[in-house]
């Protein structure tokens, strides 16, 4: 296939560029302050992450000799005013040492560096590293309990029956770190490979690189995850370390990212995304991922952005920087490479995402709403509304009514397949529904003290909990940043003559909201301002200045909108991406929309030969520029449709638009929302809208002088208005912290929640 053979032309020029020296840091940029420290004469880089975000105990540290009468030989480096030169080697072709750092205790940690020049001059130069332990945290404040360890059931690799971890040694769920080997055979199954390991089975297969199917697999405890991370290795071959990364591997690391998110919390996770993957590894690609970056056991991006980094952390040391590194995953694990590359810049170089979302907190908004138009269209006014009338108020495709299954589609799909997420009763995993202690599942009568089970709470970090409440239990239950106060439901069916002035009246007059449980109640919901604030200022909507500006974006639609029992991966979510980044940059030159059907293979390989030309890319362009510049030609707006004659995928050409013309378009039918319905723009990234008052030109269609004042009655502090920014609404801040690092710590809020927030609504 044609991206196979771009692909092999792409690593020969891989194996071109990690030839040169790097003086990269972390990440891919070394512009922060707080990564190195130097003077004229020494730089210091950590290349394994931040230098206040170290874990485990050890980071792999470059050190840059600057001044040219001093040797690498002559050089100093001490950790904590003992001598650890040893531990460095000199790099090849640069002035550079660059050593594993190990025995950094909890807390603080002085590494310096000194040297005598041929003049006797002296020149030092020093850094703090600061480490965590590896059960964490570092930035997603403290830890959720209760917590269920999977490690007794977990296997590492095999079928059922096969050894897994073992009991954890703690209560953070730890295991000792191990590996294994498995190879691929000429036949095309993965299997253990028994040792001894020399001579090696007959029937070892060969990548497409040339090199034996062979993967070493070393699993372990992270951030209380279970990670897994493969690589090719032979073991015959000398052991693998950050100075000799395995010969097979082509120094591109790929981060898949699980789906889910229903029941994503109080547990440590039965399962990862594998990463004993051929579609990776035949091209030799490393492969990295924990049981808390799969969204069905962690619906916290927060938290998964952490397990990334420390996961990261780990393979660096293990095996070297990589010339780039590329997160993807469909639905939950879409929300995950989309708020970790912009919230975490440089964690990832470059994303594929499918069945798209921006982010999990609006994406809660048109769950929310379904569950209203269900409760309405079916228990406050049932049989009033036809399929046709729903699916004007809600813009979704699919609405229908079965005789014997009754109403079917998106409102119901949402609502009560979806919608769980939100109700703080339903949703838990099996461990903590199986317990009897009292910490465990919340219920409002019998254990209102017990662990509520939705989005909100599982980030209650992030949140903040109730200030100032009598009501038992609810001191500890999250803030919300949801509200539908001003929202006019069913504006635009309105307008289209699609339903009646009085039935959109009614409609805004009886929708209610919900309670802090997820009860319909009579009032709309309001917000929390400062949850709403947080949710901004922390990264939990999707902004998209800040690390996605300067990324390679494969964005690959869902394909719900027309599915008769619905299906929450619709397509408008792409376009709501990609208004975000021009809302954010000005444009979204470095981003490409693709169909559903676009393959998987070709997207990887697509964006893994854009990075290989960004970091071939010598010029003093920024690194934005880069991106946009090195776009491949054949990275457009497209997508694929079944050709009816040879059943292969064809390429349609044109730039994939929410509406209008277009073979795309045609063939794969754009449906919206209820908050698009209301008005909303197509980024859909308002949480609370500022209000206006009520404007009649606002209106397609003719009010008598009763309906103005019902109107009025509904709406008394106004409507929506959405040309103006949400409430609190505000660039989010990259690298943010919520404990326990002091660096770039969210705490302005955090320490205003116990007494509320009386801030202005801007």
């Amino acid at each position: 296939m044609n991206y196979l053979r771009n692909f092999l032309r792409a690593l020969a020029c891989t194996l071109l560029v990690s030839a040169l020296p790097s003086g990269l840091a972390y990440a891919g940029d070394n512009d922060d302050g707080d990564r190195y420290h130097g003077d004229h004469h020494f730089k210091i880089d950590v290349l394994s992450s931040r230098p206040y975000m170290v874990s485990g105990g050890d980071a792999l540290v470059r050190v840059s000799v600057k001044k040219k009468d001093v040797s690498l030989g002559a050089v100093r480096i001490e950790l904590n005013g003992a001598n650890i030169t040893g531990a460095f080697r000199a790099d090849a072709g640069a002035r550079t040492l660059t050593g594993l750092v190990t025995g950094l205790r909890l807390g603080e940690n002085e590494l310096s560096v000194d040297a005598k020049g041929k003049g006797h001059g002296r020149a030092d130069a020093g850094i703090t590293l600061t480490n965590y332990p590896i059960q964490g945290p570092i930035i997603s404040g403290p830890h959720e309990f209760p917590f269920a360890c999977t490690t007794a059931s977990f296997i590492p690799f095999g079928p059922l029956g096969s050894p897994t971890l073992g009991a954890p040694l703690d209560a953070d769920c730890s295991v000792e770190r191990r590996v294994q080997y498995v190879y691929r055979t000429t036949a095309g199954v993965f299997k253990s490979l028994p040792q001894p390991y020399s001579p090696l089975p007959g029937d070892v297969g060969v990548t497409d690189t040339g090199v034996p199917y062979i993967v070493r697999l070393e699993t372990g405890t992270i951030n209380r995850a279970i990670y897994q991370t493969a690589i090719l290795h032979n073991p015959n071959d000398a052991a693998p370390s950050p100075f000799s990364p395995p010969a097979g591997w082509n120094k591109r690391l790929v981060y898949p990212l699980g789906g889910g998110c229903i029941g994503g919390w109080y547990t440590q996770g039965p399962d990862l995304v594998n990463p004993v993957d051929h579609s990776f590894l035949r091209f030799g690609y490393g492969v990295a991922s924990a049981t808390l970056n799969t969204f069905g056991n962690n619906c916290n991006d927060l938290l998964s952005s952490e397990t990334v980094l420390m996961v990261k952390e780990r393979f660096i040391e293990s095996y070297g920087v990589p010339l780039f590194t590329i997160g993807t995953g469909g639905s939950g694990g879409a929300y995950q490479s989309n708020q970790t590359g912009d919230n975490y810049p440089g964690t990832f170089d470059g994303i594929v995402t499918t069945s798209s979302f921006p982010d999990v907190t609006t994406g809660m908004l048109p769950m929310g709403n379904s569950r209203l138009l269900d409760i309405y269209f079916n228990k406050t006014r049932p049989g009033v509304y036809s399929a046709d009338l729903q699916k004007a108020i809600s813009g979704y495709l699919s609405v229908s009514i079965d005789p014997v299954l009754g109403w079917r589609g998106m409102i119901n799909h949402m609502s009560n397949v979806r919608g769980p997420r939100m109700d703080p009763r339903v949703a838990f995993p099996d461990q903590i529904v199986a317990g009897t202690r009292p910490e465990n599942r919340y219920d409002p009568v019998t254990n209102p003290d017990g662990a509520r089970g939705d989005v909100y709470d599982h980030t209650v970090n992030v949140y903040g909990v109730i200030p100032n409440t009598p009501v038992p239990g609810m001191a500890k239950f999250a803030q919300r940043p949801l509200d539908n106060v001003g929202l006019q439901y069913g504006l635009k069916a309105l307008n289209d003559g699609k339903i009646t002035v009085d039935q959109f009246l009614d409609l805004n007059e009886v929708i209610g909201g919900f309670d802090i449980d997820f009860n319909r109640v009579a009032n709309r919901t309001v917000h929390y301002k400062d949850a709403t604030k947080r949710a901004y200022q922390g990264g939990r909507i999707l902004n998209g200045g800040g690390g996605l500006a300067s990324m390679a974006i494969i964005t690959r639609m869902g394909a719900g909108d027309l599915n008769v029992n619905g299906d929450v991966h619709v397509r408008y979510h792409a376009q709501a991406i990609r208004q975000r980044l021009i809302n954010a940059n000005g444009n979204a030159d470095n981003q490409a929309i693709y169909g559903n059907l676009a393959p998987m293979d070709m997207m990887i390989e697509q964006v893994s030969r854009w990075l290989t030309a960004v970091k071939a890319d010598s010029s003093d362009r920024s690194l934005r520029e880069k991106v946009i510049a090195n776009r491949p030609g054949d990275v457009v707006d497209a997508c694929w449709s079944v050709n009816p004659i040879t059943k292969l995928l064809d390429k349609i050409i044109e730039t994939q638009t929410l509406s209008g013309p277009g073979e795309c378009n045609k063939l794969f039918p754009v449906g919206l929302s209820p908050e698009l319905v209301a008005g909303s723009p197509i980024n859909v990234d308002i949480i609370k809208c500022q209000l206006k008052a009520i404007d009649m030109n606002d209106y397609k269609v003719s009010f008598s002088t009763q309906q103005r004042a019902k109107l009025q009655a509904i709406f008394p502090t106004g409507v929506c208005d959405w040309s103006k920014k949400g409430v609190k609404q505000a660039k989010s801040r990259t690298w943010a912290s919520f404990g326990p690092s002091p660096v770039n710590q969210v705490f302005d809020i955090q320490d205003r929640r116990r007494h509320g927030d009386d801030d202005d609504d801007d």
